[in-house]
């Protein structure tokens, strides 16, 4: 289901444009109605009543928690299973963040990446990436959105963009804390830019060798390296929020001195924080993190150069859940 789909159903049961904030604010935001005394129940059109508990039902049976996996107090991934029976994943972050999927699947291909292996299955609609959202909510505050789970948010671009206005209007998150993730595609500059709702900009880079990018995000958009972090850099400006790049470091694969002193001149003076995430270990793959000693190192040698740089929990070594595992896991049972 898309969002807009949505709208229109709802505007044909006679809605008003406050009428559909109404609603879409008390399902993005998990507030309930009383039935007998609810002023918001009064409020709206007699068709829209006669039809609430079904549209209610619907939007609930969007995403059902399947299986919930703690990695500790503050981290848990959630398996999430569709209308259709299709099940993506979702993570709770710590500081009230979640990590959200927006494809079945994913086409990038990412040599260490568990999400596609089995190539894409479907997109995820606009209403069901919300959904896990609501989903979340329902089990503690969300304040930050990262679209970071499985699939590429640029092949899913129009539901992608709409969750995120809706998030960022009636959903009551800000425009900061809502994070599109890419691997690098030239109509995500093109359009975000043009929205209401603009996101921050995180950006999977992983590598400054080309040839290596390549090999690593084998149908990832061959776009020079230098060219995405200009783009990257521009929509920075324009925002005020700091691109984030994602490298998962993988080792004496692109944990080398050379990249590091790559890294240093490209990022040299850019609106940019660096987030490094050791590889989590993936069936079948033989690649393995980097020591936590090697990992500071090169947080440190970054920070040397005046590159903002941390390092990111992978959120799931502890369960062998990296992203797209509980899936696999689910399927294969």
């Amino acid at each position: 289901m898309r969002i807009a789909q949505l709208r229109q159903r709802l505007r044909d049961l006679g809605t008003k444009p406050c009428h559909e904030d109404r609603l879409l604010r008390g399902w993005t935001q998990v507030c309930s109605y009383d039935r007998k005394h609810s002023p918001a129940e009064a409020f709206f059109p007699l068709a829209l009543r006669n039809e609430l508990s079904a549209i209610e039902a619907e939007l609930h049976g969007l995403a059902r928690l399947h299986g919930e996996y703690p990695a500790d107090d503050e981290v848990a991934r959630l398996l999430v299973e569709l209308a259709d029976g299709q099940m993506v994943e979702s993570v709770l972050l710590p500081r009230g963040g979640l990590c959200v999927s927006t494809q079945v699947g994913c086409a990038v291909g990412c040599v260490f990446c568990m999400s596609g292996r089995a190539g894409l299955l479907r997109q995820l609609g606009s209403a069901e990436i919300v959904a896990q959202v609501v989903l979340a909510r329902k089990r503690r505050a969300v304040s930050k959105v990262v679209f970071m789970g499985m699939g590429e948010p640029a092949h899913n671009l129009d539901n992608v963009l709409e969750a995120i206005e809706l998030l960022g209007t009636q959903g009551n998150i800000g425009h900061k804390n809502l994070v599109f993730s890419t691997v690098g595609d030239l109509r995500v500059f093109e359009r975000l830019s043009h929205e209401t709702v603009k996101p921050a900009l995180a950006l999977s880079l992983h590598t400054t060798d080309a040839a290596l990018r390549a090999r690593l995000l084998p149908r990832a958009p061959q776009i020079a390296i230098e060219e995405l972090v200009e783009r990257a850099e521009a929509y920075a400006r324009a925002t005020g929020y700091p691109v984030q790049y994602q490298w998962t470091l993988i080792e004496g694969v692109n944990d080398s001195d050379a990249e590091m002193e790559r890294i240093a001149q490209l990022l040299a003076g850019k609106y940019a924080i660096m987030n490094f995430i050791p590889f989590n270990e993936v069936d079948g793959l033989d690649y393995r993190r980097p020591s936590p000693e090697r990992t500071a190192f090169m947080v440190q040698t970054l920070k040397q150069h005046g590159i903002l740089a941390r390092i990111r929990d992978s959120a799931g070594q502890e369960i062998e859940g990296a992203c797209g595992q509980l899936r696999a896991r689910a399927v294969k049972a």
